[in-house]
């Protein structure tokens, strides 16, 4: 692309994981979330979906903007693991029986670093008050560098149906630059004890690191591929150090400029395509026969922020652990980020939620318009409008839709569009965030702060 395009574009927009953006939350307390979850239960969505977030790491990698933190004794983790069943058992009670489970999640932190047995009994905790969906997704984020051969099968009985290896390099220079280890066993011996297991296997790396280059990334997915992982996934670093003050030791090592990145996912994207991968989404790639992928062929590709999911497998998310984000139709919740505060609110009977958001009628239609595009890359105004039982004036409305900055994108090669239909053009996918924020009212002279696209 165009080196004058990439830096007109280039400049911080949302992420977008959530619409409205997780910084817009205010004060939200537990009585709020009570009355959401209650609600909740009458939404269009049924399903549901549980998320676990375990904050502690055994090491703590300098890019990482994630909410965690050392690793403490064991006897804290066990606190930390039994507030966890507490908290789950103030929450299920609130909740239809009826519906049925079609996600589960975990992450962190490094939640395989709890104990094996501890991640299958939170399985089984919240399998046994309710049925799942044919093929339920059962998923947790893996560090590879912690986990014995032992370790992975323990963690492939304990209910899986997927879990995702955080490589993010092969290369030596560059886990060591950004304080992160190498996997404990090879790879080829863990892929083959979860395959044994019918667990579907994700690959994550990371692009824009220190001491990357367009040729070293490229030569980490060559040797991905040749593992032959069901999904890898290139994440573009997101420099945020005014969150994550950590991340200042990766300036003074030296951070990439966006073209050398932008060429680092191009040269790994043609890889993967080259050997049969297709792209979903701006990070994820797939096989053909992946779901997501026949997903986003029918422009069905949907996201919560676990990740991109399917319709099939879309849910309202209820979230256990601290900082931990329930995404529920018409609100969102979160938990306090203080650890102590989380366990001894829990211990005490207490709905630990700090922050939330209420969303209006009309920021419900702007999250679907905004999570389509950012999902399929594509919006179908009639196909929206029709879903929400609206008008689809009534729905451009409520968005920021500017056809003077449509015309000025597309003039710039990033989107193509008319009455009905907005594409986001193979060039303009880095950019498919600003577009979104085209339409965004909270964007009209806004004070928060984001990261950039590239």
């Amino acid at each position: 692309m165009n080196p004058n395009i990439i830096a007109k574009y280039n400049v911080p927009v949302p992420r977008y994981t959530s619409y409205p953006p997780a910084n817009y939350f205010t004060e939200f307390g537990a009585e709020d979330y009570k009355n959401a979850v209650l609600k909740s239960n009458g939404a269009k969505d049924r399903n549901l979906s549980f998320y676990i977030h375990f904050p502690y790491c055994p090491r703590l990698c300098h890019y990482c903007a994630c909410n965690s933190y050392p690793m403490p004794q064991q006897t804290v983790v066990q606190e930390y693991i039994t507030a966890l069943h507490k908290e789950i058992d103030m929450i299920l009670p609130l909740l239809d029986r009826d519906r049925k489970i079609s996600q589960i999640h975990y992450g962190g932190g490094t939640p395989t670093a709890m104990p094996m047995t501890a991640i299958k009994e939170l399985n089984d905790h919240l399998l046994s008050g309710f049925q799942t969906i044919e093929k339920p997704e059962i998923a947790i984020e893996c560090h590879p560098a912690y986990l014995s051969i032992e370790n992975w099968e323990s963690l492939a009985d304990a209910g899986f149906t997927r879990m995702s290896l955080g490589i993010q390099d092969f290369n030596a220079d560059v886990l060591k630059t950004v304080n992160r280890k190498p996997s404990k066993e090879p790879l080829e011996e863990v892929f083959k004890v979860l395959r044994g297991k019918n667990i579907r296997i994700n690959l994550d790396f990371l692009y824009g690191l220190p001491c990357q280059t367009p040729e070293t990334f490229y030569n980490t997915i060559r040797q991905a591929v040749a593992l032959s992982p069901d999904r890898l996934v290139t994440f573009s670093y997101a420099h945020v150090p005014w969150i994550k003050k950590a991340q200042l030791v990766l300036e003074k090592a030296g951070l990439p400029k966006p073209e050398i990145k932008e060429k680092m996912f191009d040269n790994a994207a043609q890889l993967l395509e080259n050997e049969g991968y297709v792209r979903v989404g701006m990070d994820h790639f797939v096989k053909p026969d992946d779901e997501l992928f026949d997903a986003l062929q029918n422009h069905r590709l949907h996201r919560n922020f676990q990740g991109y999911c399917t319709r099939r497998t879309t849910a309202q998310v209820y979230a256990f652990g601290v900082t931990g984000i329930s995404q529920l139709e018409a609100a969102y919740a979160q938990n306090t980020k203080d650890i102590a505060e989380y366990v001894s609110e829990v211990n005490s009977g207490k709905i630990p939620v700090r922050k939330g958001y209420n969303l209006s009628e009309n920021q419900q239609k702007v999250r679907e318009v905004i999570e389509a595009l950012m999902c399929n890359y594509y919006i179908d105004w009639s196909e929206i409008a029709s879903r929400l039982s609206v008008e689809i004036d009534e729905l451009k409305s409520a968005t920021a839709y500017n056809t003077e900055i449509f015309a000025e994108m597309q003039n710039d090669g990033i989107l193509e569009f008319d009455d009905n239909t907005i594409r986001i053009t193979a060039d303009g996918k880095p950019f498919v965030r600003n577009v979104a924020a085209a339409m965004d009212p909270l964007m009209k002279n806004t004070t928060k702060s984001f990261s950039k696209p590239i």
